[in-house]
């Protein structure tokens, strides 16, 4: 696969270069002034059509450029209406007049067939470049999010198996399984994993977001508002619409490299996209990349180990204080293709179109080191023999795959628009864990094992209608049809014999599966102009899933304009749903294991399990939203823009992944079925919580700002949000009376408390001549972790709060700068959290069980940005 991937790069350097010509030269030099002011415009855009030729003026306006004799230059500047003219002279003068419009993005996410402008849309939208996420520097799509949207965060894991190779994300808050990704308007398949560690995100599905690769992006639009009503299932936070670059008139090809302070985290890669022409207005545009990174480690240093009850006179903890630990970033291989096209048809009126991608991603992790006092090795199996054994370090390695094909037919039928499509996407990955033993196998354990893995593919059909009545009323529907599979494959019989291999288990041909579901769905969504001024809307769909059954779902949406389209006032309410993924219904994990000639059961029992029917635990079915926002906008001639929109989301019968739940009492009713069951331990799926979600989002920016001879784009933007648990958690009677708790307080920690309840972003671009500054704050709020209820706070006469730990709010700051050597050439060097800021410490307060006894320095279970310390980047860029 890494050599097809070689290759796909390889192939498309050749493309590339079969696109450059030679041209008879003309050098053509001028100036660009505004119309209205007659002053200078540093940092337009100057290209030449049909083209990848270009530059950009300087402080004063002025550019050169060599050029073909009668070619036609495009003159591009945000704010100013584009111009173009014929060239057949050497020397040129250009004035730009303003276009009000041009501030106003135009976005496509929540309207369909009638992109609307960001202010006119009557719910909250972010449309982000795709330069812009590049500019943040950051290595992976779900971290560039992070650095630009203070409502959405993803943020590294470690020592939490596969979890930390995929990295859950959220928007407000509400975790991965409650927002809705597209690309290019279409679902994108969710990943084969559900995060069952102890990291934010426990318990859900979300979309593999690092499968989607920042060469293939044009720009990102976010709605931050319930769509469940339009897209379906999942879009109760939002919507992130992921639009394929369609450029055909240059070629771009960036290489770049990084490495942390500490000299650990070394990244190295090249990204590449082109595109042509096809027919007449048709377009193929194809990227592909290549990156490396090599992991991290933070681990702290303790010098005992109160786990096991060893100290500093311990041999192996003398040379090796941090106790032999690897705590930070994976290893990580990436290799990606993918593609975008469109091709209109003789009709005029209609095109066909496609777009597809493949990812593959190779990781590896450590788990916990294993000490020589805690797992023996007898056999000589990691150590040669008449050597010290020094324990072992087990690695978690996966390979990730992730596709993308999409086909369909868009156009106008008379007054009508429509859009037929069929989009296929799978994400698999498959578990090998290195350098390990399974002590119950001897001498004959292998040190390597495959451990299985999971499969997930959805195929979805669509077919959408719109027409626009006298620019009154617009209406909108269609239906889908959607299929999923979701597959769980056994480990080699070694992996889970006995007691497993050290640190993962293999998955057993108990934990098989392979099971389908289909839904269709419904939907109609109306817009009508009572006026210039005021806008009114309203949306429904019914949905049918083949597993559990039916959900109704309806949104009313309005906004309204004063002074001359300055200010607006917008709002909208609207329920949602969100169905339960397969892979919570089916998913197992349960690991027999046998001991002392006893036999018993401990893991996660699917939804479907007799055992849980035995508990009272129901089958899943859908949660439900109720969705209200209220917001204003405004946008002056002078480039500034404010918006503010207040939100609030209950989400009922929340599906939660329980705590493991154990009872020896058989005399309890949790207890005798345990012991019917021989089971040890138990942990499941269930809807079990009401949650309300509170916040305000906050967005200024001031763009063209002359300053210095040079422009000022600033932006601040803010995100307040609380979730909260409503009422008591829903327990069955049989673990209710048997004195257990489902959800204990470090689980609804998980949901209140692990993720940053404020955040803010303060980015600002300075651009003068062929230099570009860029400054982004991020300021991440506090962060609070519950301990689990284990008693050891009693001895110290704490009260459970008492042994909690709060993490500080902290800024993190960036920097970037670029330099355009010439117009084919630019170059740009990063520092990434310049001020090598880190989280607080944990407080071990004597719960030595959360922090491992010292292993982890930083917080782990929650986490604000990860603790890489300051990060160096540089990159050069050739455009032609």
């Amino acid at each position: 696969m890494k050599n097809f991937c070689k290759y796909c790069i390889i192939s498309l350097l050749v493309l590339i270069g079969f696109r450059t010509h030679a041209q008879e030269p003309l050098m053509v030099s001028g100036h660009i002034t505004d119309e209205k002011t007659n002053g200078y415009i540093p940092g337009v855009n100057v290209s030449v059509k049909g083209t990848t030729l270009g530059t950009i003026t300087d402080a004063q306006g002025n550019f050169k450029l060599s050029v073909q004799k009668g070619a036609t230059l495009i003159f591009s500047f945000i704010g100013y209406r584009t111009k173009e003219m014929v060239i057949n002279s050497a020397s040129v003068n250009v004035q730009l007049s303003e276009e009000a419009e041009n501030l106003r993005e135009v976005v496509i996410v929540g309207s369909r067939f009638n992109p609307r402008s960001v202010a006119d849309s009557p719910v909250p939208v972010d449309n982000i470049e795709a330069a812009n996420l590049i500019a943040t520097g950051q290595p992976t799509f779900d971290k560039m999010l992070t650095y630009k949207l203070p409502s959405f965060n993803s943020t590294q894991q470690t020592i939490s198996d596969a979890t930390g190779h995929f990295d859950p994300f959220d928007l407000r808050g509400l975790g991965p399984s409650r927002t809705l990704i597209l690309i290019n308007g279409k679902r994108k398949n969710q990943s084969s994993l559900v995060y069952i560690n102890d990291t934010p995100g426990k318990g859900e599905v979300g979309v593999d977001m690092r499968s989607i690769p920042a060469a293939a992006i044009g720009r990102v639009e976010v709605l931050r508002d319930g769509a469940s009503p339009q897209y379906g299932s999942d879009a109760i936070a939002g919507v992130v619409n992921v639009v394929l670059k369609e450029n055909t008139n240059y070629s771009e090809i960036t290489a770049f490299s990084g490495v942390t302070t500490e000299g650990d985290g070394l990244q190295v890669g090249i990204r590449a996209n082109t595109g042509f022409e096809v027919g007449n207005g048709g377009f193929v545009n194809v990227s592909a990349s290549f990156s490396d990174e090599e992991h991290t480690n933070r681990a702290g240093e303790p010098g005992f180990d109160l786990l096991f009850g060893q100290d500093e006179s311990n041999a192996f903890i003398r040379e090796n204080p941090n106790l032999g630990m690897t705590i930070g970033l994976p290893d990580m291989t990436t290799n990606d293709f993918f593609y975008n096209a469109a091709v209109p048809l003789k009709n005029g009126t209609s095109e066909v179109y496609s777009f597809g991608g493949l990812t593959y991603r190779r990781g590896l992790s450590f788990a916990a080191y294993r000490t020589p006092y805690w797992i023996p090795d007898p056999f000589n199996l990691l150590h040669a023999p008449g050597t010290t054994y020094s324990g072992f370090q087990p690695t978690f390695e996966t390979d990730i795959f992730d596709k993308t094909l999409a086909f369909g037919l868009r156009g106008t039928k008379g007054d009508w628009k429509f859009d037929i499509s069929s989009t296929r996407g799978s994400n698999s990955v498959d578990y090998t864990i290195g350098n390990t033993l399974n002590v119950d196998l001897g001498a004959d354990s292998p040190t390597r094992f495959k451990a299985g893995g999971y499969e997930f593919e959805n195929i979805v059909n669509n077919v959408d209608l719109s027409r626009n009545f006298n620019d009154k009323l617009i209406l909108s529907f269609g239906s889908e049809f959607r299929t999923e599979n979701f597959v769980t494959n056994a480990g080699d019989s070694s992996s889970y014999s006995g007691s497993g291999a050290q640190s993962f288990p293999g998955l057993q041909p108990g934990n098989e599966v392979d099971e389908m579901r289909y839904n269709i769905g419904a939907y109609t969504d109306l817009t009508y102009n009572l006026s210039d001024d005021f806008l009114i809307g309203g949306a429904l769909r019914f949905e049918n899933y083949s597993d559990f059954g039916s959900n109704f779902s309806w949104k009313f949406n309005a906004r309204y304009k004063l002074f001359n389209d300055q200010l607006y006032f917008r709002g909208s309410v609207s329920t949602g749903f969100r169905a339960p993924s397969l892979h919570q219904i089916y998913l197992s994990n349960v690991q027999t294991t046998l001991s002392g000639g006893t036999v018993s059961n401990q893991g996660t029992f699917n939804n479907k399990s007799t055992v849980l029917r035995a508990l009272a635990v129901p089958e899943l079915k859908e949660e439900e939203s109720f969705n209200t926002s209220a917001g204003i906008a405004f946008r002056s001639i002078d480039n500034l823009s404010v918006t503010v929109d207040v939100y609030r989301v209950e989400v009922n019968d929340r599906i939660v992944f329980t705590s493991s739940l154990a009872n020896a009492d058989v005399n309890t009713p949790l207890g005798r079925v345990l012991d019917d069951f021989n089971i040890t331990s138990i942990k499941f799926f269930i809807n079990a919580a009401n949650t309300v979600t509170k916040g305000i989002d906050y967005v200024a920016s001031y763009s063209n700002l002359g300053v210095g001879g040079g422009n000022l784009n600033v932006t601040l933007s803010a995100n307040f949000n609380e979730t909260e648990l409503d009422g008591k958690i829903d327990t069955p009677e049989p673990i209710a009376s048997s004195g257990n708790d489902i959800f204990d307080r470090k689980e609804q920690s998980r949901i209140e408390t692990a993720r940053p309840q404020s955040k803010f972003i303060l980015n600002l671009n300075y651009n003068i001549g062929r230099l570009g500054l860029t400054l982004n704050n991020t300021r991440f709020g506090e962060v609070t972790w519950w301990h689990a209820d284990n008693g050891l706070n009693e001895p110290l006469g704490m009260t459970d709060e008492e042994f909690d730990q709060t993490f500080s709010a902290k800024i993190v700051t960036d920097l970037r700068i670029n330099y355009r050597i010439t117009e084919l050439i630019d170059v740009a060097f990063s520092a990434n959290n310049l001020f090598n800021v880190y989280p607080d410490e944990i407080d071990n307060k004597g719960d030595f069980v959360t922090n491992l006894s010292g292993r982890f320095r930083y917080p782990w279970e929650v986490n604000q940005f990860g603790f890489n310390g300051t990060t160096l980047l540089g990159s050069v860029n050739f455009r032609f």
